[in-house]
C-alpha cells in the first residue's frame, strides 16, 4: 500500500490505539510506532470513573487491545516513553531518554491533564485526580476504607466517582462553585435532576462554594477541605475533579496553531499537514455545527480514529459525527448528543418526568435543537441526532409531547 513510510503515534489512549488499528485494517504496511508515557498499553478511560472504579469491570476489559495485538500487527509499542519535543523541520519526535523517532506523518493524541487548583495542600497525601488507571486503582483502594470523601467539582467525573464512593459505603460531600452540579453543561433545570439523584443516595452538596485550602494533618495527609467562607469539611480522601487542560504543549512549542487544544480542520490536519491530532487534545472544526469543538469523551476518540488514519495516509476525509456523551450513575444511564453552546440561556424543552428520571431534554437556540439528552430511556439516539442535524425549526408542543414521534416534531 502506498503512503508514508514511517508513521508515529504519540499518546497511549483510545485515539492512538484505534488509529493504529484503522491503519492496519486499511492495509498500511509501513513502519508504525506508538509512544506512550504510561507503563501500560493503551486503555479506555470511561471505566475508570464507572465500572472499573466500582469493581464491576475487570482490568482486562479496560484495555483497548489484548497484550499480543501490537506485536501481531507489527506495531512498535513503546510504553514508559515520555515524548518531550516535536521537531517539524527534521520530522522527528524526541523522548525524554534522548531517543529520536523519525516520521513522515505523526499523530498527536496526547489527551489532557487534570487541573490542580493553586491552593495549599493540593498535592498532599490523599488528594487525588482521576485520569489514569493508576489513579482509579488508588481511588478504589481509598474508597474501600470507608472513610469520608470530599469531591471538589460537580462535573461528570466528580458525580460518577461520587456514586462509586457511595456504593463503597463512604460518606460523600461534593463541593461545587455553581448553583448545581453539571450546571455549565445542562443548565439549572436539567442539572437539578442529578442533584436530586445523588441526594437520594446520601450525597451531601455544598453549592456556590469555593475552596481555599486542603488542610493536612501532622503526617502530611489531607484532613479535609477548607472553604473560602472558613468552613472545614472533614475528609480522609479528596478527589479534585475540576476539569482538564488539553496536553498541547508539544504542538505549542513546535509552533502549531493552538485554540484551546491543537487547532485542526474537519480532516484533523493541523497547521502542518504532516501533523494530525485526534481525541481530547484536538480542537476540530465541525462542518455541521459550524464551530470549533474540543470534545473530551470516549466516542469522539473512537470515531475520529478512521479519519485520523485517512489523514495520516494523505487521503481526503472529514469528521462529521456529532458529539456524544454517556454516563452511568447508580441505576441511571444517560446519553447526550450535540453541543449546546449556552445551556443556561438556551430554551429547554423536557418530555417525560425529571422527578422519575425518565425523560428526554432538548436545548434549543432560535427554534433549532442544538443538543438532546435521554435519561432512563433507550434507543432514541438516532432520532435525537437526526433532530440536531436537520437544522430545521421544531414545534415546541410536539417536541414536549411523549406521544409525538420524534421524526414528526419539525415545524
Amino acid at each position: 500500500m502506498t503512503g508514508p513510510a514511517r508513521i508515529v503515534l504519540v499518546g497511549g489512549g483510545l485515539a492512538a490505539a484505534k488509529t493504529a488499528q484503522a491503519l492496519r485494517k486499511r492495509g498500511y504496511d509501513g513502519t508504525l510506532t506508538l509512544l506512550t508515557a504510561e507503563a501500560h498499553r493503551p486503555y479506555e478511560r470511561p471505566p475508570l470513573s464507572k465500572g472499573y472504579l466500582s469493581g464491576d469491570t475487570p482490568a482486562e476489559e479496560v484495555f483497548v487491545h489484548e497484550a499480543g495485538w501490537y506485536a501481531e500487527h507489527d506495531v512498535d509499542l513503546r510504553t514508559s516513553t515520555d515524548v518531550v519535543a516535536l521537531d517539524r523541520e527534521r520530522r522527528e519526535v524526541r523522548a525524554a531518554s534522548g531517543e529520536r523517532f523519525e516520521y513522515d506523518a505523526v499523530l498527536l493524541a496526547t489527551g489532557a491533564s487534570p487541573r490542580r487548583p493553586p491552593i495549599p495542600g493540593a498535592y498532599a497525601d490523599g488528594v487525588l485526580a482521576l485520569r489514569t488507571i493508576d489513579d482509579s486503582d488508588a481511588l478504589q483502594a481509598r474508597f474501600a476504607r470507608g472513610e469520608p470523601v470530599v469531591v471538589v467539582g460537580g462535573g461528570w467525573i466528580g458525580l460518577e466517582a461520587s456514586a462509586a464512593a457511595r456504593r463503597a459505603g463512604c460518606e460523600v460531600t461534593v463541593v461545587e462553585t455553581a448553583s448545581q452540579p453539571l450546571q455549565r453543561v445542562l443548565g439549572t433545570r436539567v442539572a437539578s435532576a442529578f442533584t436530586a439523584l445523588h441526594r437520594d443516595h446520601g450525597v451531601r452538596f455544598v453549592l456556590g462554594a469555593s475552596v481555599e485550602a486542603l488542610p493536612v494533618d501532622g503526617s502530611g495527609a489531607v484532613a479535609g477541605v477548607r472553604l473560602a467562607a472558613g468552613t472545614v469539611l472533614p475528609g480522609a480522601t479528596v478527589l479534585v475533579a475540576v476539569g482538564v487542560t488539553p496536553a498541547d504543549g508539544l504542538a505549542r512549542e513546535a509552533g502549531l496553531q493552538i485554540a484551546n487544544g491543537i487547532a485542526v480542520g474537519s480532516d484533523l490536519r493541523s497547521s502542518d499537514p504532516a501533523v494530525i491530532a485526534a481525541g481530547d487534545v484536538a480542537a476540530a472544526e465541525h462542518p455541521i455545527l459550524g464551530r470549533r469543538l474540543r470534545v473530551e469523551h470516549w466516542a469522539n476518540a473512537v470515531r475520529q480514529a478512521p479519519v485520523a488514519a485517512a489523514a495520516l495516509l494523505g487521503e481526503p476525509a472529514s469528521y462529521e459525527r456529532l458529539p456524544y456523551v454517556f454516563s452511568d450513575q447508580y441505576d441511571v444511564s444517560l446519553e447526550y448528543v450535540g453541543a449546546a453552546e449556552h445551556p443556561e440561556q438556551a430554551e429547554v424543552v423536557v418530555r417525560g418526568s425529571l422527578e422519575d428520571r425518565r425523560f428526554v431534554a432538548f436545548w434549543l437556540q432560535e427554534g433549532l435543537v442544538q443538543a438532546a439528552m435521554t435519561v432512563g430511556l433507550t434507543g432514541l439516539v438516532p432520532a435525537l441526532e437526526g433532530l440536531v442535524r436537520s437544522g430545521r425549526p421544531v414545534d415546541i408542543a410536539r417536541l414536549a409531547d411523549p406521544a409525538a414521534p420524534l421524526d414528526a416534531v419539525n415545524a
